[in-house]
This record gives C-alpha cells, structure tokens and sequence, in this order.
C-alpha cells in the first residue's frame, strides 16, 4: 500500500514517561501537534490512546523508534517497538516506524523558531516531536 493511500495519521513520540501524540494531513504535508499521554514505564493508558484514535479516525500510525547514533538498537528502540507493535494489535491499523534520533531536540528548536521564545522549565515538546515525525515520514518518500 503506497503513501498516497493515507489521507489522515496518528504519529506517537515515545517515552518511558510521556508519549507525544500529533496529527499529520497527506494533502498538506503537514502535522499539528495534538497532546502528550502519560506512560508508566513506557506504558500508556491504553483506553486514552483509543479515545485520540477515535476522535481523529486516522488511516495509519507512526512510532518514533530511537536508534543509537551508529544505527544499532538501544534499550529504549526495543520498548518503542513494543509500543508499535501493541498498537498494531490493538488497533489494527498499518503502523509505521520512523528514526527519531533528534526528534526532541529539533523539536525544541523549532519551538523557540515559533514562539520566539525559549522553552519554560519542564514545559514539554513531545506532541512537537511527534508532528516533526510525521512531516519526516511525509518527506522521506513521493
């Protein structure tokens, strides 16, 4: 199934403590950030995640996976791909990966390029992150 088939998609920036959550359009190209979940250990409230699921009927999902800077697999690359892989069975829906690797950083970059101001102490970009994945995967590929 070929890209052009996805109109509507749910990417997730994931995390050990939050996992940011963003709405990407094909037409467009481009994502808004839409909130960040709690997780416990990596783990969301999974009813949650059905209720953005719901609410925006997406046709597929993205999952960061955060490789190590040599392209090999770290701890938390294997609890991401858990995390796709259980929304996969849970959701049935073609669930993507994408390299994160910098995703948060150059979220927060283009955060401060926004707003025109630097974050506040513990305000949280994840839903950022997340939007950045999706235009990522919209731009890797026609």
């Amino acid at each position: 199934m070929s890209k052009a088939s996805f109109n509507a998609i749910l990417g997730f920036d994931f995390g050990l403590k939050r996992i940011g959550v963003a709405v990407g359009q094909r037409f467009t190209r481009t994502a808004s950030p839409v909130t960040t979940l709690a997780a416990h250990e990596g783990v969301p409230n999974w009813s949650q995640v059905s209720k953005v699921i719901q609410a925006w009927k997406p046709d597929a999902l993205i999952v960061g996976i955060p490789l190590n800077m040599d392209d090999t697999i770290s701890a938390m690359a294997e609890r991401a791909e858990a995390f796709a892989k259980e929304l996969e069975v849970r959701f049935q829906l073609p669930v993507f990966r994408i390299d994160e690797r910098l995703s948060t950083f150059a979220a927060k970059n283009e955060f401060v390029m926004i707003r025109g101001k630097a974050l506040k102490r513990g305000q949280k970009v994840d839903s950022y992150a997340a939007a950045l994945l999706i235009e990522s995967w919209f731009n890797t590929f026609p």
